[in-house]
């Protein structure tokens, strides 16, 4: 302790030196911004009497970076400080967040009369310590203009915002933001036996172990949101309507009792890590929970990241770059698995099944309600020509045939205009789609795909229900009628109208986070948010992310009919060892053309007479298809060729 003070007080007289005149000189000399960011991370005064939270800063010094490579690392030397990983999630961005900022802009224009309600509700999940910091001082309101002097609400969802929660009995049962908070600066963590005084006496927080840490009701206040419905003319009409219920559908799944959110939004790693920097007498932690916080929202990970200079965010690129590959590793490798089955071919149609299950603990997608996937279906004829295609993007990333109030869910797809897009879709009063929250009313469709153990019948399904089409679907979170798949399974019955060949299917899965038809209510506003965010949103890569895909390749698809039985028409040998056939009964004008068993046209040698063919098939041994075409009509034979 007594080093720690004598190097500050070192400190503080370099500070001194380095900010005073030399003689003959007429500059002042300044501290550099390395100097100014050692002070704030390491020498940081403990808190006021008065005051609640800390700021993230106040943590840095022990849980960031160490210079030394002692504390903070796994076995293996790697970097797993907790600050670094922090603060490029949408944890530590939500306050700064540009569309956040430009859909509470939306909302008071919409409803002005609701301003000081509107900001106030919003912020108490994207910039907690702030608005309760104001709230336990007496305020009444929280306001965008108050966040912006205010750098404990600017820290977003910080250190702080989730360790002081308290395990209160009322953890778990309260949401919209209603955040139980331990007043008596203790700080909570997953750990028995803290070390108390370092942090007592630098940051005036009193650290203590907390179970409920690593419980999934930590997340509860801010991921089930409920908000009061008002018409179109901003009037409450006494109904609440479920923005969002990720904590529910947590609840309502079998993944309780086997794991939580932090299972897989803060993955665990078994590696003893000592988390304080300085102090390597204290025993290594395991397991030991990185806080990299990613979820699924990379898109707005990496407009923050291009925007930071004038979004005032100060996280070196490969804090982001590290962020963003654990969002993409999280939406490629634990969200969905997709399987394709080619069910039959018939009557001039093909028919396919796909299968989606869901991995998540949630709903998928869940979250923000413009969260939305995508299911692409192509199929491509052997010449690489489009056979079928359905849920195509156009050049602004919108889905093409989209209608312009939202697509159903479908049970079966049998056209190019249909897609089969998995979202909520809010109704206003009127039954009419709106974007507007402070409008919802009604879900017109949840088509999210529930987790692994959804049911019905569960407690807490009143917030997380299925609407629309999807509720009736037999094969939608059901297998032979029980609930609880986690999956849904969608048929795709694609006319060949007459083609035959090879058939290759394409499956893709995509995410959007914000797709464009989310803005179109907002962006017929203008406001400094709004219009800040639209000109970044112009700017950015908007392009789907990938997440999930399967293909079968080369299904022989030999015509859309069957084989006829024509007495006429006569082939031998059949089977033919040497592959030499004769065909009789040919009426004039027949073309014929032929096919293996991968749905590939081959040539071979014919020799034609009056009414007969003579023709050689090549060397490999298998099913050969004729096709034999005139008068309008279409005929299949096989042969086979031993």
């Amino acid at each position: 302790m007594k080093t720690k003070f004598g190097v500050f007080t070192l400190l503080i007289a370099v500070l001194i030196l380095l900010r005073t005149p030399i003689s003959g000189d007429s500059k002042t000399h300044f501290h550099t911004p390395e100097e100014i960011s050692f002070y704030q991370t390491h020498f940081m005064p403990p808190l006021d009497s008065g005051e609640y939270f800390a700021l993230p800063l106040s943590c840095k010094g022990c849980h960031g970076f160490d210079t030394l490579g002692q504390a903070n690392v796994d076995l293996q030397g790697m970097d797993v400080n907790l600050y670094d990983d922090w603060e490029t999630s949408m944890m530590a961005l939500s306050a700064v967040d540009p569309l956040w900022r430009a859909k509470v802009s939306h909302e008071i224009l919409v409803n002005p009369s609701h301003a000081n309600e509107l900001q106030t509700l919003c912020t108490s999940c994207h910039a907690p310590l702030g608005h309760y910091d104001a709230f336990y001082k007496g305020q009444t309101h929280y306001t965008l203009a108050d966040l912006a002097n205010d750098s404990l609400g600017q820290s977003g969802v910080s250190c702080n915002s989730c360790h002081a929660i308290s395990d209160s009995s009322t953890l778990g049962t309260l949401f919209t933001g209603a955040i139980p908070y331990d007043t008596n600066r203790i700080v909570y963590g997953p750990f028995p036996g803290p070390s108390v005084g370092p942090m007592q006496l630098y940051v005036g927080l009193t650290p203590a172990y907390g179970p409920h840490m690593s419980d999934a009701k930590s997340c509860s206040p801010c991921h089930t949101l409920i908000s009061s419905t008002v018409d179109l003319n901003g009037i409450p009409n006494g109904n609440t309507f479920v923005e969002q219920a990720t904590y529910h559908e947590f609840l309502n799944s079998s993944f309780p009792g086997q794991s939580t959110c932090q299972t897989c939004h803060m993955p665990k790693i078994e590696d003893p890590i000592k988390i304080a920097n300085g102090y390597t007498a204290i025993p290594g932690r395991t397991p030991f929970n990185l806080h990299t916080f990613q979820g699924a929202n990379s898109f707005m990970v990496q407009l923050i990241k291009n925007n930071k200079t004038a979004l005032g965010v100060s996280a070196p690129d490969a804090n982001f770059d590290s962020t963003l590959k654990a969002i993409n590793t999280m939406l490629r490798e634990q969200t969905l698995d997709i399987t394709t089955h080619h069910d039959t071919t018939l009557n001039d149609t093909i028919y396919f099944s796909l299968q989606l299950l869901n991995k998540a603990g949630h709903k998928f997608p869940s979250g923000y309600p413009s969260r939305r996937a995508v299911v692409q279906f192509i199929a491509l004829k052997a010449n690489g020509d489009t056979l079928f295609a359905s849920g195509l993007f156009d050049q602004n990333f919108e889905v093409v045939n989209i209608a312009p109030s939202f697509l159903p869910h479908y049970e079966m797809i049998n056209d190019a205009t249909q897609t089969q897009i998995y979202e909520m879709v809010m109704g206003d009063v009127n039954g009419d789609r709106t974007t507007v929250l402070e409008r919802g009313a009604t879900h017109l469709k949840d088509n999210r795909i529930p987790p692994l153990g959804f049911t019905t019948t569960h407690f807490a399904y009143d917030t997380c229900k299925i609407a629309g089409n999807a509720l009736v679907d037999p094969n939608f979170n059901k297998i032979a009628g029980i609930e609880g798949s986690g999956a849904d399974i969608i048929k795709y019955n694609i006319p060949l109208q007459g083609y035959y060949g090879s058939v290759t299917v394409l499956a893709k899965v995509y995410y959007q986070s914000v797709p464009p038809g989310w803005l179109s209510e907002m962006q017929n506003y203008s406001s400094a948010e709004i219009d800040t965010f639209m000109n970044m949103y112009a700017a950015a890569d908007k392009s789907p992310v990938l997440i999930a895909e399967d293909s079968i390749l080369n299904i022989p698809v030999t015509v859309g009919l069957n084989e006829v039985n024509n007495a006429a028409l006569r082939i031998h040998p059949n089977p033919t060892y040497d592959g030499k056939v004769s065909i009789e009964g040919i009426a004039t004008g027949t073309q014929i053309t032929i096919y293996n068993a991968a749905g590939q046209q081959v040539n071979v040698p014919m020799q034609k007479k009056a009414n007969s063919i003579s023709l050689e098939l090549p060397a490999a041994k298998g099913i050969y298809y004729l096709i034999l075409s005139g008068d309008q009509k279409k005929q299949l034979k096989k042969i086979i060729r031993l």
